[in-house]
């Protein structure tokens, strides 16, 4: 079966608890010893086993019964899987779902709220983990922030690093998009913005919280696209918000209006600590989990991290450049680029010149992106070898090179000056009127359907054909 626009239909997005029965089935889920320490080991766990096996860890610090789980988006298939797509349709899976969003449901009980706590105490009753050495302290990194918009009632779910400093308080880094967006919306009227935080939720809804969309479009409506049916959300206890019902923990609060306090730093996507300044201030009202629930927990820099922001970003990127140029294929935010900074764009040439306009469209796209690189369609741009290879054999500095100077890039990157910085495209693609063998890739006949068990004699001593 498949939708209008020839995209498969999902064959129905895992649960969480269901996708963890998948990976320990297989031997993809790790369970640590009781009692890991809640600063520094269980991150130092999670990350040694980064992209091969996610992590559970029992009785954090010997003290808390909430596990916490770790890594279990590490890999770009596991996330295909757990969305019921192949891997190469990933993207137009996602793509899809942005396009289409489906209206949640709304339940009046939910496995969210079966515990419910008003004298809050955020350490004493979740364990939250202190991941790097200089980080500022224990701070909540996979938790989906929910807000509504004062003036329209439309959610905004995103994800924002959140640093615990009081019993109730958590100071949170907003960037200048939607959650900030709706708090300066309230903070004109004075008010407090009423605002939730969804811990340990199913990877389709966890990845929906990253999608590129304008303002006044609720994230949660594009879980349930990829879904394929409603998701079902719930009424937080203490305010307005929606939280999705299955969420394993719900922190309810309200983003203060005219309050900063300190927070950082923290050790962010690019591998390097996010600065120590004043930031926003989140008082919270209730915790709300599951009987039996866990804590999910996200180490900065590591593969769960770079993946949940590369694919929704790959998505948008690619709808953009396909508007204008028909011809691009496929593109891919490469992890050594940490997932934002690095674009790898096939194209299928039909112009002269037309590599550096979708250098110009690719920058243009999203601030984020530092350095692109163009390839033809024979090159394989999720293997970065490929692409070194293309650069190293058709790309020339003086014809094919592109510089932009002074442009607004990430202020997360130390080498920007307040985010502003330069911008590299290099056309590493095949001049047209190139002679066709001079750039004929070379090819053994047979090479790639060759059954090499049938072939090799395992075992057998090479003495033995040699006389003497």
């Amino acid at each position: 079966m498949t939708d209008s626009d020839s995209t498969p239909r999902s064959t129905g997005a895992l649960s969480l608890r269901d996708w963890l029965d998948r990976l320990a089935a297989r031997g993809e889920l790790a369970v640590a010893q009781d009692g890991l320490a809640l600063k520094h080991q269980i991150a130092a766990v999670a990350k040694k086993l980064d992209g091969r096996q996610a992590t559970f860890f029992p009785r954090p610090d010997g003290a808390h019964a909430i596990p916490v789980i770790s890594g279990l988006v590490s890999d770009r298939g596991w996330m295909a899987e757990a969305l019921g797509v192949p891997q190469d349709r990933l993207l137009s899976h996602f793509q899809h779902a942005a396009a289409n969003p489906i209206p949640f449901n709304e339940v009046e009980q939910a496995p969210a709220q079966e515990v419910v706590h008003t004298d809050v105490d955020l350490l004493a009753q979740l364990p939250i983990p202190t991941h790097n050495e200089h980080d500022s302290g224990a701070y909540i990194t996979a938790g989906l922030l929910i807000s509504r918009s004062p003036e329209t009632g439309i959610q905004n779910v995103a994800i924002h690093r959140c640093q615990i400093s009081g019993r109730n308080r958590i100071g949170v880094l907003l960037l200048p998009r939607h959650t900030d967006h709706y708090h300066r919306m309230a903070e004109r009227q004075g008010k407090a913005l009423e605002m939730a935080i969804a811990i340990g939720v199913d990877p389709a809804t966890l990845l929906s919280s990253q999608a590129i969309v304008p303002v006044d479009h609720d994230e949660l409506e594009i879980a349930g696209a990829l879904h394929g049916r409603p998701l079902d959300v719930v009424k937080c206890t203490t305010n307005d918000v929606r939280v999705p019902a299955d969420a394993e923990i719900v922190i309810e609060g309200r983003l203060l209006p005219d309050e900063r306090e300190e927070e950082g730093p923290f050790g962010e996507f690019p591998q390097y600590y996010g600065e120590r300044a004043r930031r926003h201030v989140i008082e919270v009202d209730a915790i709300t989990h599951r009987r039996g629930a866990m804590f999910h927990t996200i180490v900065g820099g590591g593969l769960e991290h770079l993946l949940l922001g590369a694919i929704p970003r790959e998505a948008t990127i690619l709808s953009e450049l396909q508007r204008s140029f028909p011809g691009v294929r496929d593109v891919h935010l490469a992890l050594g680029g940490v997932g934002r900074y690095h674009l790898y764009v096939q194209l299928d040439k039909r112009q002269d010149g037309e590599g550096k306009n979708v250098i110009l469209g690719a920058f243009a796209a999203h601030y984020d992106i530092k350095h692109v690189v163009v390839c033809d369609l024979d090159v394989d741009i999720h293997d970065p070898r490929e692409v070194e290879w293309a650069v190293s054999t058709r790309f020339q500095a003086d014809r094919d090179l592109v510089v932009i100077g002074n442009a607004q890039g990430s202020k997360l990157d130390p080498s920007t000056v307040e985010g502003v910085g330069a911008k590299m495209g290099l056309d590493a693609t095949i001049p047209l009127s190139a002679p066709e063998m001079k750039y004929k890739r070379i090819r053994i006949p047979g090479e790639d359907g060759l059954d090499l068990a049938a072939l090799l004699a395992e075992g057998a001593e090479w003495r033995r054909h040699v006389a003497g």
